[in-house]
């Protein structure tokens, strides 16, 4: 008999549908639920993400309990999880990890010499005046590139600086990065931090709001490295000290170019030590989920609580988890796949998937509003739709990857480093379409505009989303939503100014895109 979709004990009784279908839907499920203390918010997804965490949780206790009878990949997936948990080892070492980087930063000499370490840095995940990342062209998505963008800030946005309703969380973040250059030992940090957020407010008044930001017409800014170097004199500099190669970067897009011109003035009329305050606080930030007790609670204090709203930070086995999930993901969504993915379960999405984009088709051919012209270029990309299902056909290689139980920072800066060398291997090759943004063991679906391509991972892909023998209807209710959401971003805001092949072109006529 084939399984209903219908949860009868979410249902509230004492509500009509007919009145509030919610609340006749979800009532009792509402009453009886309360949000976890170490999360934001509870619901379909965050159950599903615990059943996931728990899966995976006992892939990587399994390695990391055979200790160096383990071998390959598995004992890298063990030591790193194991150099998390041995908290009396991180205790025992406080800040001591971060102390030779901090000296590194306050014996900068010049501008140039901050420009490079904060180069150096972000190979080992300390974000500073901006981001690099490999993607398609978008004017030309055979190709990858390199894309950056502004940076800077410790607070979410630009908006936190501007507005006056946030006032009283930049007071709070003050506070935040005084206890957090206090902690480090930094010379006069109340002074220090008033100095710094000052410094981010000025490097927010050059950032794009996020409207802005959503539009790729105006982020799709293809330079040359000369363009780019006229924006920010020094960003060959950084490039050299990130080990970006001259060959990869002759063409980049910069998103944002008003802030690189913006920083790069910055750079000149503040103070170096106020810049070195600054980085220190960005080396600091960076490390201190990994570092002694005061820091972590420091950190999660602000970000995740002030921030977030978060009352208590999640379990060590938790964080832990997202450790090695960050560092070797793959590695971890291999096993899982064998454990916990049927193939049965790949041919049923790809028949869903097939029905949803065959459901889109005919209700874009029924649109009275849109001209044939645009509907052709509609249907044509919508022909192009490639669903990528369960977990990538090739894995990523880890051997490159050093990990020492002894050494948590350092284990997750190399990690990051080795993410970077295949990033930037990626840089002025053929798109690789077999590329994942996601693990198998995420529950999460992405689409992604110059690729054309909507991918489901296999952690998605259980109940109440998806249920291999239940009747079609139960699993078009659930994980039917998910797969029309995600073709629904080839047709939104961002995603319509793709076409079919994953280049930003305007395939609308102006009375179609003023209808749309």
């Amino acid at each position: 008999m084939p399984i209903s979709g219908i949860d009868l004990s979410t249902i509230d009784h004492t509500v009509r549908p007919q009145d509030d279908l919610y609340q006749h839907v979800n009532g009792a499920w509402l009453k009886a639920t309360e949000i976890p203390d170490d999360r934001p918010l509870e619901g379909t997804f965050t159950a599903l993400r615990d059943g996931a965490e728990i899966a995976v949780r006992e892939i990587i206790e399994e390695a990391a309990g055979k200790g160096e009878a383990a071998s390959g990949i598995e004992r890298k997936v063990g030591e790193l999880y194991n150099s998390f948990m041995d908290e009396a080892t991180v205790e025992a070492k406080g800040m001591e990890p971060i102390r030779g980087r901090l000296a590194e930063v306050f014996a900068t000499g010049s501008v140039s010499g901050l420009v490079a370490l904060a180069g150096r840095l972000f190979r080992s995940d300390v974000s500073g005046l901006f981001y690099i990342y490999p993607a398609p062209d978008a004017g030309n998505p055979d190709r990858i590139l390199l894309y950056t963008g502004q940076g800077g800030l410790g607070l979410p946005d630009e908006s936190y600086y501007r507005e006056e309703k946030f006032a009283p969380m930049v007071s709070s973040y003050t506070d935040h990065v005084r206890t957090m250059l206090t902690l480090a030992g930094i010379e006069d940090a109340p002074a220090a931090a008033t100095r710094v957020v000052a410094l981010e407010t000025s490097l927010a008044s050059h950032h794009w709001d996020n409207v802005t930001l959503r539009d790729p017409q105006k982020t799709y800014n293809l330079k040359s490295a000369e363009e780019a170097a006229a924006l920010f004199p020094l960003l060959g500099t950084w490039f050299d000290a990130a080990g970006v190669d001259a060959d990869k970067r002759q063409e980049i897009v910069v998103s944002t170019p008003d802030f690189f011109s913006g920083a790069a003035g910055l750079l000149e009329s503040e103070p170096l030590s106020v810049w070195q305050e600054w980085l220190a606080l960005r080396v600091i930030n960076a490390a201190a989920p990994y570092l002694s007790s005061e820091f972590v609670e420091a950190n999660f204090a602000f970000y995740g609580t002030t921030i977030s709203g978060t009352p208590r930070n999640k379990d060590r086995w938790k964080r832990g988890v997202a450790v090695v999930e960050a560092g070797l993901g793959q590695a971890v969504g291999q096993i899982y796949v064998a454990k916990h993915f049927p193939e049965t379960h790949k041919a049923r999405m790809q028949t869903l998937v097939a029905n949803l984009i065959e459901a889109y088709r005919q209700s874009i051919t029924a649109l009275e509003w849109m001209g044939e012209e645009t509907k052709v270029e509609a249907l044509r990309k919508l022909e192009a739709f490639r669903a990528k299902i369960g977990f990538p056909d090739e894995w990523i290689d880890y051997s490159a990857v050093e990990i020492d139980p002894n050494d948590l920072l350092g284990n997750v800066e190399r990690a990051h480093n080795a993410d970077v060398d295949r990033h930037l291997d990626e840089v002025g090759k053929p798109v690789d379409r077999n590329k994942w943004l996601m693990t198998p063991q995420t529950v999460n679906a992405y689409y992604h505009p110059m690729l054309n391509e909507i991918v489901f991972p296999a952690a998605i892909l259980q109940p109440p989303f998806f249920t291999a023998d239940a009747d079609d209807a139960v699993n078009y209710g659930g994980i039917g939503a998910v797969i029309g959401h995600e073709i629904g971003h080839g047709f939104d805001d961002q995603g319509s100014q793709f076409d079919g092949g994953g280049a930003l072109r305007n395939w609308w006529s102006v009375e179609d895109r003023k209808a749309f």
